[in-house]
């Protein structure tokens, strides 16, 4: 099986065009969000313009103001959260194949990502079946995945900065996951959330509910935690919840909630249930929430 040369990304964090090499295919990165259009004019125009004809295809399932703008281009496949709950399902035999050759693969760095990466290598067969409902319900974080990727989720999450990780899971998954000694290092790794994990629930007695919004607030912490649980505790305590640490201030709500984030926040672009801005920006998130309000507001 050929592959392609890989580059792992996230919406703020692209590759420079020119790093590339030859045709590229996107997969799973959304549209740079922010208010206004400033965060997409200086990161994601650039990267497709700097691409240029080289870009091969761009398949996303994020919602973005802006992809009204490409409509008319059939390179782009993008589609809302709502239409489909993770990318995997998006690449299809079909859509390979109308793309044409592709050199190298831009790919999100989470289980949805890595999971297009696989079956855009395979050719839109599944890394395994089942995958593709695996990827829906890690995305949305409804329903339980199989053990396999609920392994893969947690190394990534244990792991989120190493890119030596990515690459393998990435193999794994484009092999058919048949290989017993790769798997044996993803549980392995797997097993160092925990610590990652018992932080969170340490920093998670901190949440303040209020008008139906869970916050937690914290500057500098010796050990590192898992931001997912963090906010899945919050979720449980209140309709919305918000984590805001050091750099950023992340808000996260059930997909099956029915609340739109982005709307809310009067946001550009990402997904309606999770969106993160500057930790500068808490008091403007908190108080457009409602949570300093003496009565609750209509979410």
């Amino acid at each position: 099986m050929k592959f392609p040369h890989i580059a792992f990304a996230t919406p703020r964090r692209l590759p420079k065009p020119a790093d590339l090499v030859g045709r590229v295919a996107v997969l799973d990165i959304a549209f740079a969000a922010g208010k206004g259009r400033q965060s997409f004019t200086q990161v994601t125009r650039r990267f497709i313009e700097g691409l240029g004809d080289r870009l091969a295809v761009w398949i996303d399932h994020h919602d973005h103001i802006m992809h009204k703008k490409y409509a008319d281009d059939d390179r782009f496949v993008l589609r809302s959260k709502d239409e489909h709950h993770a990318c995997p399902e998006m690449v299809t035999r079909e859509r390979i194949e109308k793309a044409g050759p592709v050199d190298t693969i831009c790919c999100h760095t989470d289980f949805d990502g890595l999971c297009s990466a696989a079956k855009w290598i395979r050719r839109g067969i599944e890394p395994y079946p089942g995958a593709d409902l695996d990827a829906r319900m890690i995305d949305t974080r409804l329903g339980q995945p199989s053990e396999r990727a609920t392994t893969i989720d947690r190394s990534l999450r244990a792991r989120p900065n190493d890119e030596m990780l990515r690459g393998l899971i990435l193999r794994f998954l484009a092999n058919g996951c048949d290989d017993v000694d790769s798997y044996r290092v993803l549980k392995k790794n797997a097993e160092q959330l925990a610590p990652r994990e018992a932080q969170a629930r340490e920093l998670a007695k901190g949440f303040v509910v209020k008008n139906s919004v869970a916050v937690v607030r914290f500057g500098r912490v010796e050990n590192p935690y898992d931001k997912t649980t963090l906010l899945l505790i919050g979720q449980q305590l209140a309709p919305i919840s918000v984590v805001c640490d050091q750099t950023t201030v992340t808000v996260a709500t059930r997909f099956d909630s029915g609340i739109n984030l982005l709307k809310i926040l009067d946001l550009q672009g990402g997904m309606p249930t999770v969106v993160s801005l500057a930790a500068k920006d808490f008091e403007t998130v908190v108080n457009t929430l409602g949570w300093n309000q003496t009565s609750s507001p209509a979410l």
